[in-house]
């Protein structure tokens, strides 16, 4: 285990101390190179009196939100249509995981063409007569953080519908049998055998989607890049702006951090129901 406690040393533990280190320091382009003055609270104390981190944190709270609901609802739903052996069951799975493993970028720059003014979304509102001028999906101060967090969802379906699809593989086939032999329909078999057979799962897989979506960065980066204004800026899109863009490292950091403590409390809660599931 000494090569892989090492390496996550290096690549995992360092970068979290100097991010540390820095987020209660004054480090701007200018003495970046230079030994770094510390500056206590004060990055965290200008990050709480400006609006940005309020209303960043409020988009994070909205986007985890919608992708942890729409993720998971939808990962069930795949996974419950998808449970059959066959054909169709199977490709519909192999291109679930081809969209699941393609690149955020790839993917994000496949939705902004389709959500765009002459993308297929438009063009089909306007062919159907639904509107007669371009939907501003991505445009919009209020559309834009709700487009990108259910294209975000579609990314983590797939995921969520395979690890469904596995737990419900684990239920005998003998309770389908009883339970049809009893009257039970398609619904009653949905409400009474598949829900209770997946709830550790789900439980697993909800910290999963929230940690998830917490840090995604990729998709707001290139689909709005935090715009239009500031109205899909969430925390981990906020600190790469304010260290990359504003060349405050300090600020960037204190952000970076209050978004970190955030994936750490949830992953303790996914630590803890991991260890719980394997002793029952």
């Amino acid at each position: 285990m000494l090569p892989a406690a090492l390496g996550l040393a290096v690549l995992a533990v360092y970068p979290l101390v100097q991010l540390v280190r820095m987020s209660f320091s004054a480090v701007t382009s200018s003495t970046l190179q230079n030994p770094w003055a510390l500056v206590g609270w004060g990055n965290f104390a200008a990050d709480a009196k400006g609006g940005e981190l309020w209303a960043a944190l409020g988009n994070t709270g909205i986007f985890a939100l919608i992708v942890t609901v729409v993720g998971l609802v939808g990962g069930f739903a795949a996974a419950v249509a998808l449970r059959d052996s066959g054909r169709w069951p199977a490709f519909l799975l192999g291109m679930m995981v081809f969209i699941w493993a393609l690149p955020p970028v790839v993917n994000g720059s496949v939705w902004k063409f389709l959500l765009g003014d002459s993308g297929l979304f438009n063009t089909l509102i306007h062919a159907t007569g639904l509107a007669h001028s371009p939907v501003p999906f991505l445009y919009d101060q209020h559309m834009a953080l709700y487009s990108v967090a259910f294209v975000n969802s579609w990314a983590v379906v797939p995921f969520n519908a395979l690890v469904f699809r596995a737990a419900m593989l684990g239920v005998p086939a003998e309770i389908f049998e009883a339970a049809r032999l009893d009257g039970a329909g398609p619904a009653k078999e949905i409400r009474h055998i598949l829900i209770p057979a997946v709830r550790p799962t789900t439980l697993v897989l909800t910290v999963l989607t929230v940690v998830y979506a917490f840090r995604s960065f990729d998709f707001i980066y290139v689909m709005t890049y935090g715009g239009p204004g500031t109205a899909t800026n969430t925390l981990p899109f906020l600190g790469y702006l304010q260290a990359f863009v504003q060349y405050d490292y300090g600020k960037g950091a204190a952000t970076a951090v209050l978004a970190a403590l955030l994936v750490i409390v949830l992953a303790v809660v996914y630590a803890r129901s991991v260890n719980k599931e394997e002793n029952e």
